[in-house]
């Protein structure tokens, strides 16, 4: 069977969590949690994905009862049993066996002998810059959220990231120290 892209491995999670959501209260929830920024999930991407999940037969729509405004009737989601099924295959695989990696990253590591030092030590310098933005970004998100007194699974999806984040600081910032080691060396055997 094939995996769940990322869109729809979020959506069945959300329509579990939030039986009879609307596609306008599962966009709410996207932006309050952040995945936008660390699932790379765009608003056309959502309605695509709940129809994929609808025509596998993983989530039945219904049309809600209660209307609001003059728009038409919100049509609200379930998960159905085969849906269910997926989706806790699918979490099992991911626990146990995803990585956390940036394989672009990686690439730019193996690919430094083909800039100058400087240059490498400049743009590490501006990843550092990049992924302090980004958790200060993700810790701003979780505190207006109510940090602590999130449940843990919503908790964890901020803490997650921001030690991912830390541990990625460290390891630039080592790089970065290897670079200027390296640098001193050379200087000293010329």
């Amino acid at each position: 069977m094939n995996p769940l892209s990322n869109v729809e491995f979020m959506l069945l999670q959300i329509i579990v969590e939030c039986h009879g959501a609307s596609g306008y209260d599962i966009n709410k929830l996207i932006d309050q949690r952040g995945y936008r920024e660390w699932a790379n999930i765009g608003t056309t991407s959502i309605y695509a994905g709940l129809k994929k999940l609808n025509n596998k037969g993983w989530i039945e729509s219904e049309d809600s009862a209660e209307k609001s405004g003059k728009g038409p009737m919100p049509t609200r989601f379930a998960i159905t049993e085969a849906g269910m099924t997926s989706l806790r295959n699918e979490i099992i695989v991911s626990l146990s066996s995803s990585r956390e990696r940036d394989n672009r990253f990686d690439l730019g590591l193996a690919a430094l002998p083909f800039i100058d030092r400087d240059e490498a030590i400049d743009a590490l310098r501006k990843r550092l810059d990049f992924l302090g933005e980004a958790s200060k970004k993700i810790r701003q998100k979780y505190e207006s959220q109510g940090n602590i007194r999130l449940p843990l699974h919503v908790r964890s999806l901020f803490q997650h990231p921001m030690n991912l984040i830390e541990s990625e600081q460290a390891f630039v910032a080592e790089l970065i120290s290897g670079l200027l080691g390296e640098a001193k060396d050379d200087g000293n055997n010329h």
